[in-house]
């Protein structure tokens, strides 16, 4: 297990730990400088939202099928990663986003197979676990949300082991950072 604090300027600290066995379990906290509302803006699953202009791990986001207003399933198309040593993936979820009455709100997902959407050449199928993320108020400080994110990946196909090792905590960290970014460029619209 590793288990890391990182403060990232100003706009957000983040505690973070991965534990890698047979697939990769992640779990990130951070807070962020910005309102639920926004950090939300940025975090939702929504293919014509804005994570996939600041999520360096997403180059691509589908709707397959909308199943209920807060159900649906996604294929979300990530970028080679590692200086090309990870090839480009793609992930097919079904995606439940909840509201809560403390104002906090959440996106969970899992793997699914979906007849629409077989493997496509040039990308690996990766599998998620029960992963997700959300946005929690922090009482008495409304300009901050509390993010919480934990994701359990199979990448598949055949990488080494230390490239996996090595990839997630960077990742999720980078994550944060940009996340963070993402959401002051908000606040200076």
């Amino acid at each position: 297990m590793l288990t890391v604090f990182f403060s990232l300027h100003m706009d957000c600290n983040i505690l973070l730990s991965c534990l890698v066995a047979f697939s990769s379990d992640c779990v990130g906290e951070g807070i962020v400088s910005g309102t639920p509302e926004n950090v939300w803006e940025c975090l939702k699953p929504d293919p014509n939202g804005l994570r996939v202009k600041w999520d360096s791990n997403v180059k691509k986001f589908e709707l397959l099928e909308q199943i209920k207003e807060d159900i649906s399933i996604c294929r979300t198309v990530t970028p080679s990663a590692a200086m090309g040593i990870i090839a480009p993936r793609d992930f097919v979820d079904v995606i439940l986003v909840k509201q809560y009455e403390d104002g906090s709100i959440s996106s969970n997902a899992t793997n699914v197979i979906h007849p629409s959407c077989p493997p496509h050449p040039g990308y690996v199928r990766g599998f998620n676990h029960a992963c997700g993320c959300i946005c929690i108020p922090i009482s008495g400080e409304p300009s901050k949300t509390q993010v919480s994110s934990f994701f359990q990946t199979d990448l598949g196909g055949l990488l080494p082991r230390s490239v996996v090792d090595s990839f997630f905590p960077s990742s999720m960290t980078e994550f944060y950072s940009n996340l963070a970014k993402a959401v002051k460029s908000l606040k200076d619209i």
